[in-house]
């Protein structure tokens, strides 16, 4: 393995050296504590690590050598505009912007902030928070609807695509500072029939885009797995045949636009592997057909769930990681056709990134 792999979980940031069979996993940065989002950002090499600590709010911390030391920077707030307004419960999810120094960061409750000054101050992007529709966004897994997709078109940042559940897919071509819904084509089977395709009630559990051909995107639906040719403006079903089209993760070639992976899933409240086999699909045909991939995984006996930022897939779009609510990690060598378990003793794992 060529890049470091960042493990976010429930008791701290574990910074995985690059290594082979002989891998070690070093002792974590903030020890004890809830990592919720973490990212690696390739223009100048900083990591950001997002921490979750209930009580005490919500912190950012930055490090510029690598993970050995890190500094505590500004944290996005959500406006009190009316009584009984919530503050921020979470980053779920942290975005590097074009423009130098811009990052981009999506809540709970959801919301979309920018910083210009590399997480020193955040800015809400108001565009998005003041759509008449937030008023109808609901709670998917947690009581409030969250923002955790920020996808930023690599040719034109000016167009973006931002996914909520509850709340639909989001796009942007003016950098955030005006908002449309798209997602047509989208089905929520939880809902009645006569509102199943209404777009702004659709409970996307993650978006992925193929990094070479950006207008492709990549959708684990609530109830199904779903592909975009043009950008998140209408989505066609995936419905080959599959253990479950319930998951939460979903991670995107990165020049293959005909190629994704997912983490199926017993749904709604059970969340397990289906028969407790824990397998990873792939589609290699734009969506015609899936294979499933256990080689490795638990042929049984497994209550894994893979959250939506615990499957990626490296830059040459070759080796995968993966992380489950149980606490075990997983490498993926030749696109995922053979796992071996990197430990089986972390917390609980919410996020995955190569650095």
């Amino acid at each position: 393995m060529s890049a470091r792999l960042l493990v976010a979980t429930r008791k701290g940031l574990f910074i995985c050296p690059p290594g082979g069979d002989g891998w070690s996993i070093p002792a974590p940065a903030f020890l004890g504590e809830p990592v919720s989002a973490v990212l690696h950002d390739p223009r100048d090499g900083a990591l950001y690590a997002a921490l979750r600590l209930g009580h005490f709010g919500v912190k950012l911390h930055r490090s510029e050598d690598g993970g050995a030391s890190w500094t505590e920077i500004g944290v996005p707030a959500l406006p009190k505009e009316k009584e009984g307004d919530k503050p921020l419960d979470m980053i779920w999810t942290l975005a590097v912007g074009a423009e130098p120094g811009v990052l981009w960061a999506g809540t709970l409750p959801a919301a979309l902030f920018r910083s210009a000054d590399r997480g020193a101050s955040w800015e809400l992007v108001r565009g998005l928070w003041d759509v008449p529709e937030r008023a109808s966004w609901m709670g998917g897994g947690y009581d409030d609807p969250g923002l955790h997709s920020i996808v930023i078109h690599p040719l034109d940042p000016r167009r973006m695509a931002i996914a909520i559940s509850t709340g639909g897919v989001w796009l942007s071509g003016d950098g955030g500072g005006t908002w449309r819904l798209g997602g047509r084509g989208l089905r929520a089977e939880y809902m009645p029939p006569a509102q199943a395709f209404e777009p702004g009630v659709q409970d996307v559990h993650l978006l992925a885009a193929c990094a070479a051909a950006p207008e492709v995107l990549w959708a684990q639906h609530h109830n199904g797995i779903f592909r975009s040719a043009d950008g998140g403006e209408s989505f066609v079903e995936v419905t080959a045949a599959a253990p479950s089209r319930f998951g939460f993760a979903v991670a995107a070639h990165p020049a293959d636009p005909a190629t994704a992976w997912f983490a199926p899933a017993v749904k709604d409240e059970c969340r397990v592997p289906v028969e407790g086999r824990l397998l990873v699909t792939r589609t290699q045909d734009g969506g015609a057909s899936l294979e499933s991939l256990g080689e490795g995984l638990p042929a049984g006996g497994s209550y894994d769930l893979v959250y939506r930022h615990a499957l990626l897939v490296d830059a040459a779009g070759t080796r995968l990681a993966m992380g489950s609510t149980t606490g075990n990690l997983w490498l993926g060598e030749d696109g995922g056709a053979r796992w071996r378990l990197l430990s089986a003793h972390l917390p609980p794992i919410a996020a995955l990134a190569f650095a």
